[in-house]
């Protein structure tokens, strides 16, 4: 391997290890979220979480049927209440375009999604999969809740 193709490599991979951070939500508001409230009636709350080794430099916005919910960053979630018995878009930006799931949400229930950083071939995409409620809530119970409403674009 070249020189050049070494520090190529290390610098992907520090950029892709190192941590970035975004605004952190209320101590009290957190901790309500930490409790799994059932959700006010008529609506579904949602848990969308970021907690994994691979893409820690990265930002990733998240949008809920169009709307900015935030930018994420490793170790952070996101508790927002939906309409529910309704189906809603929600999507994340990616390397080339945003990834978009379809949720169905049940009123009066939480949903538990979790958002992955993969290597990309200029920068890590992200993915967006429905996890079970017990393992969202072990996962959400480690991290720090990000404020709302601050997308890059």
């Amino acid at each position: 391997m070249k020189k050049w193709q070494v520090v190529a490599l290390a610098t992907s991979i520090a950029m892709l290890s190192a941590c970035a951070s975004v605004p952190a939500a209320d101590k009290g508001q957190m901790e309500l979220a930490k409790t799994f409230p059932v959700p006010e009636e008529g609506k579904a709350g949602v848990y969308i979480y970021r907690n994994s080794f691979v893409g820690q430099a990265l930002k990733k916005d998240l949008w809920i049927d169009g709307e900015c919910l935030g930018e994420t960053a490793n170790k952070v979630f996101f508790y927002t209440l939906l309409s529910g018995n309704q189906e809603h878009a929600i999507s994340t930006e990616s390397e080339f375009s945003p990834n978009d799931i379809k949720l169905l949400v049940e009123a009066g229930k939480n949903y538990f999604i979790e958002q992955t950083i993969k290597m990309g071939v200029f920068v890590g995409g992200a993915k967006l999969t429905v996890v079970p409620e017990a393992e969202g809530r072990r996962q959400v119970a480690q991290l720090k809740l990000a404020q709302k409403g601050q997308c890059s674009r």
